[in-house]
C-alpha cells in the first residue's frame, strides 16, 4: 500500500520542477538563474527569452533607483523631521520636506511584494528553460512564441482569465491589508504627535488594547461583549422571525400570498439609510413617536430611546428586525417550498402538532441548508456599521470616552481613526475583529451538518 502511494505521488510530480532544474539543468539553464532568458536564447525562443531578460533588467533598474532605498528605510520608518529655516533675502521660512513614515511604510511593503513577484517569475523562467532543455534533448517540438500565445486562449485559458482578478486582489486587497495590519505595530497616532513620523513599537498596542486596567482596554472588552450580544440577537431573531413569517405566508390557508410577500419586499426597495434616518428622527425626544404617545396621554415624559443604555440597545435590535426580517423571509421561502411534503404528511398521521412538526422537520431542515447563510449574516452583523451609526451613532457615550454604549467594534474603529486619529489602535481593533469573526465562522461551520454531511439532510 505504501509502495503504491509513493508510486502515485511520483507520477504526479512535476518533471520540470525547480528542484530538477537546479540539479539536472545544463549550463545555460543554470545561467538562467543569473541572466534570465539565457536558456531560451539557446533553444531559439528569442521573444520569450527577451521578455524574461527585459523583466529582469526592469526589476534591477527599479531596485537600484528606488527599491533598495525603500527597503533600507523600512526598519526606521524615517528619522528626518520637517525643518524651517528663515531666508533673510526672501523674508520667508523655507521648509525641508523631511521623511513621511506613511509613504516609507507603503513603498517598503510594495517593494517586498514586487520582490516576491520577481522571485516567482524568476522560478518560472528557470523551470521554463529546463523544460525547453528536456524537450529538445528528447527531440520533441518546442513551442514558438506564437504558439505560446495561442495556448493562452486554449488549454491555458483559465490561467489567463484568472491573472487579472488575482492581480487586482493583490494590489487592491492584500497590499492594503498588509499595509493597515503593519500600522498596528507602530505608534502612528495623534498621541505624541506621531502623525508624520512614527516608529515600530512591536506588540505594545496589542497589550494596551487587551489590558483591563487601561482606558482603551476597558472600552475594548465592553464593546466586544456588546458586539457579540448584538450579533447573536440581530442574527437569530431576524432568522427566527423571518422564517416564521415565511411559514405563515406559505400556509395553504393563507390567501393572497403574493400580496403579502410584495408588502414586505417593498420595505427592501426603500434604501436602508433612508429607513434608518426616518426611524432615528421619529424616536427623538420630540419625535413623532414621543409626541403621539404624549398626546394620547400614555406617557408624560419622552421615552429615552437613544439616551438610556438599555433603551438604546433594545431599540437598535428591534429596528434592525424591521430592516432584516424581509431579507430572511425571501431567503427561506424557496427552501420551505422544497421540503418534501411526505415528511409533513407522515408527521400528521403520527399525530404530531404544528409545534412538534416545526421543531422536528422544518427547523432542522432549514438549519442544515442555511447554516452558511447564518454565518454570513453573523459576520455581517458584527460589521453592521449602517444600523448603529445611522440610528444611535454609538450613543449614549460617557464623557471623555471614545466608545459609546451601542458602539460595535466597527463603529468604534471608525471613531478611533476618523474622529480621534488613533490609527495604530484602530488597526489593532481591526485585527481583533477579523480574529473573532474567523474563529466564530470556522468553529461554527465545522460543527454543523452542512459541513459534516454534505450529501443530504436525511
Amino acid at each position: 500500500m505504501k509502495f503504491n502511494k509513493k508510486k502515485k505521488m511520483k507520477e504526479f510530480q512535476d518533471p520540470y520542477s525547480f528542484a530538477n532544474a537546479v540539479t539536472e539543468g545544463d549550463s545555460m539553464t543554470k545561467l538562467s538563474m543569473v541572466i534570465m532568458g539565457a536558456g531560451h536564447f539557446k533553444h531559439k525562443q528569442f521573444i520569450k527569452g527577451a521578455l524574461f531578460l527585459l523583466f529582469e533588467l526592469a526589476f534591477i533598474l527599479f531596485m537600484v533607483t528606488n527599491g533598495f532605498y525603500n527597503l533600507a528605510k523600512l526598519p526606521s520608518l524615517g528619522e528626518a523631521a520637517q525643518e524651517g529655516v528663515w531666508n533673510e533675502a526672501k523674508g520667508i521660512y523655507e521648509y525641508s520636506a523631511g521623511d513621511n513614515s506613511l509613504t516609507i511604510l507603503l513603498y517598503g511593503i510594495a517593494t517586498i511584494f514586487l520582490l516576491i513577484g520577481f522571485i516567482l517569475v524568476w522560478r518560472s523562467c528557470v523551470k521554463s528553460s529546463y523544460k525547453s532543455q528536456k524537450l529538445a534533448s528528447e527531440g520533441k517540438h518546442l513551442n514558438t512564441f506564437k504558439e505560446d500565445i495561442a495556448s493562452l486562449f486554449d488549454e491555458n485559458l483559465a490561467g489567463l482569465l484568472l491573472t487579472g482578478p488575482v492581480l487586482g486582489i493583490l494590489i487592491f486587497t492584500i497590499l492594503p491589508l498588509v499595509y493597515m495590519i503593519s500600522m498596528a505595530f507602530t505608534n502612528y497616532s495623534i498621541t505624541g504627535n506621531h502623525l508624520v513620523l512614527f516608529d515600530w513599537v512591536g506588540l505594545k498596542n496589542f497589550g494596551t488594547v487587551l489590558n483591563f486596567n487601561s482606558s482603551i482596554g476597558k472600552e475594548f472588552w465592553s464593546v466586544l461583549a456588546w458586539t457579540l450580544v448584538w450579533a447573536v440577537f440581530a442574527t437569530f431573531l431576524n432568522y427566527l422571525f423571518g422564517m416564521l413569517l415565511a411559514i405563515l405566508i406559505n400556509r395553504k390557508e393563507t390567501h393572497w400570498k403574493s400580496f403579502w410577500r410584495f408588502c414586505f419586499i417593498l420595505s427592501i426597495a426603500v434604501p436602508q439609510f433612508v429607513s434608518l434616518l426616518i426611524m432615528r428622527t421619529m424616536l427623538q425626544p420630540e419625535g413623532a413617536v414621543n409626541v403621539l404617545l404624549k398626546n394620547a396621554g400614555w406617557i408624560s415624559t419622552s421615552l429615552p430611546f437613544f439616551t438610556d443604555v438599555t433603551w438604546a440597545r433594545v431599540s437598535v435590535i428591534v429596528i434592525n428586525l424591521w430592516v432584516g426580517i424581509p431579507y430572511t423571509m425571501m431567503q427561506v421561502t424557496g427552501i420551505l417550498q422544497n421540503i418534501p411534503a411526505e415528511l409533513y404528511e407522515s408527521a400528521k398521521i403520527d399525530g404530531a402538532n404544528a409545534f412538534v412538526t416545526f421543531m422536528k422537520i422544518t427547523l432542522p431542515y432549514m438549519l442544515f441548508v442555511t447554516t452558511p447563510y447564518l454565518i454570513t449574516q453573523f459576520t455581517g452583523n458584527v460589521n453592521n456599521f449602517n444600523v448603529i451609526y445611522l440610528l444611535s451613532g454609538g450613543d449614549p457615550t460617557p464623557v471623555g470616552a471614545t466608545a459609546g454604549k451601542t458602539d460595535l467594534l466597527v463603529t468604534w474603529l471608525y471613531k478611533l481613526t476618523i474622529d480621534k486619529q488613533y490609527y495604530s489602535i484602530g488597526a489593532v481593533i481591526g485585527i481583533f475583529t477579523f480574529i473573532v469573526l474567523a474563529i466564530v465562522a470556522l468553529v461554527t461551520y465545522r460543527n454543523t451538518g452542512s459541513y459534516k454531511d454534505e450529501e443530504g439532510f436525511m
